[in-house]
């Protein structure tokens, strides 16, 4: 049976095969190339990709990323498709589901919302509760670094307090737009903010939301 992750990482590769190498991403300074070698450096190089969430790791992690930027760029849509190594914890579907399902939809969301004429897409109920239920576990994570307390909302109710602090900014949403948000790409996401109005101010410039 398909798991989220699965059916987000070929819509992931497919986009990334139809924009081409050197379409815009919301990632500062990347390109879809760069995004490309992200994702399968990640998967595959664990002893660079620590570099991701550790400083000293990091000059490592530039330099391997530097070595996969320069592979075809078909082949690096291929080693995405193909899914991890059977040596990567990754291969393993309850792993992949829980650290993958949202990664590739963010950074499918990150190819698409870059370009200029792209539009919202429509995702199912289970698909929201999925991701609704990652970003109630790894909310305190995002939020971290959020200038101001922080809660995140569905339009059902339901809440996540992201960062504990004064004063509070409420961001409502859909939960595929919450995790957009709580990823740092706070101008992307279709949300509503409330709260004071230097407190949203702060949080929509903030650059230390997500990881």
């Amino acid at each position: 049976m398909s798991t989220h992750a699965k059916r987000e990482r070929l819509l992931l590769a497919d986009l990334l095969e139809t924009e081409g190498p050197d379409a815009p991403t919301l990632c500062e300074g990347w390109n879809t190339r760069d995004l490309a070698a992200h994702v399968v450096v990640r998967e595959r190089r664990p002893d660079a990709a620590g570099g991701i969430l550790i400083k000293q790791l990091a000059s490592r992690l530039d330099r391997v990323m530097a070595e996969f930027t320069e592979k075809p760029y078909e082949e690096l849509i291929q080693l995405i498709r193909t899914g991890p190594p059977r040596f990567s914890p990754f291969s393993l579907k309850q792993i992949d589901e829980a650290s993958n399902a949202i990664e590739f939809y963010v950074h499918t969301e990150d190819v698409r919302r870059a370009q200029p004429d792209w539009v919202p897409r429509e995702l199912d109920s289970v698909f929201q509760d999925a991701l609704w239920s990652r970003l109630e576990r790894g909310a305190r994570l995002m939020g971290r670094g959020a200038p101001t307390g922080l809660v995140l909302r569905r339009p059902d109710g339901q809440t996540a307090v992201a960062h504990r602090g004064t004063p509070v900014v409420t961001v409502t949403g859909e939960p595929s737009e919450l995790v957009m948000f709580a990823h740092g790409r706070q101008n992307a996401a279709d949300v509503e903010l409330e709260g004071d109005k230097d407190a949203i101010a702060k949080l929509h410039e903030a650059k230390q939301l997500g990881i």
